[in-house]
């Protein structure tokens, strides 16, 4: 399996982001194929999980609860957790508002390394724009990507046959102290 477009760049310069988005590419199933989704109790097991979440302006708060468990889970420190959240908030809110259905929420945590990747499948791109999702005025609207591109380390898009697409970050995180 290859790398994300988007890495291939940072790769030259870091050969371990191979190393770290590789792991996701292999334990998300819904990456390939997002018709797949894996949920439920247990679902973190290995670092990686998958929820569906429904294509409409609550997605961004389901995304946050869902990822707040899970970052708990991982025990990852407040500071990075917040960011995380934020990063999530924005890419569901830019599938619901700016792409088809399905949506799906991935996040993969590589220990090691002391990253988590997100990433959020959508449906591809609408012909319209979806639903209003945000609580700012529309003059403030657009800055959700500058956003992920001060908090993540990398972010990108990896386009899937059909028309479906994958956006995605990797950020930095720590243990929480014990």
């Amino acid at each position: 399996m290859r790398p994300f477009p988007a890495v291939r760049e940072v790769i030259a310069m870091h050969a371990t982001v191979e190393d770290l988005v590789r792991p996701a590419l292999d334990t998300c199933p819904t990456l390939d194929r997002p018709d797949t989704v894996v949920s439920g109790p247990g679902a973190a097991v290995g670092g990686a999980v998958s929820r569906a979440l429904e294509h409409r302006p609550v997605a961004a708060g389901a995304a946050r609860a869902i990822t707040r468990t899970v970052l708990e889970d991982w025990h990852v420190d407040q500071d990075a957790a917040q960011s995380v959240l934020l990063v999530v908030s924005e890419l569901v809110t830019n599938a619901v508002e700016h792409a088809l259905a399905p949506v799906t929420l991935h996040l993969y945590r590589d220990r090691a390394a002391e990253v988590v990747w997100v990433g959020v499948t959508d449906g591809g791109p609408a012909q319209d724009d979806g639903a209003w999702t945000s609580s700012c005025t529309r003059e403030e609207h657009g800055r959700g990507l500058a956003l992920v591109e001060v908090l993540a380390t990398s972010h990108g898009t990896r386009p899937h046959p059909g028309g479906t697409a994958t956006h995605w970050a990797l950020l930095t995180v720590h243990e929480a102290p014990a």
